[in-house]
């Protein structure tokens, strides 16, 4: 029975710790938008961008003119 006086208190703490918790995650905002995560899930990552290499950024090398025929 004694066990009582510790364990009332105790649960009251307990009790009094995780309704300020939960205020405390309402004022932040924790509760404001539940369905967008759900949806984010459905949804379908962007494309990576394609790996560009330095030879992609060169400009092309000139090429030399064709030949031409002469009129004999």
């Amino acid at each position: 029975m004694n066990i009582l006086l510790l364990l009332i208190p105790l649960s009251l703490m307990l009790l009094v710790a995780a309704i300020a918790m939960f205020v405390w995650a309402v004022r932040r905002g924790q509760f404001d938008d539940l369905d967008t995560p759900a949806l984010d899930i459905l949804r379908d990552d962007p494309e990576p961008a394609p790996k560009t290499t330095a030879a992609d950024h060169e400009p092309p090398a000139a090429t030399p003119p064709a030949p031409t025929r002469d009129a004999d």
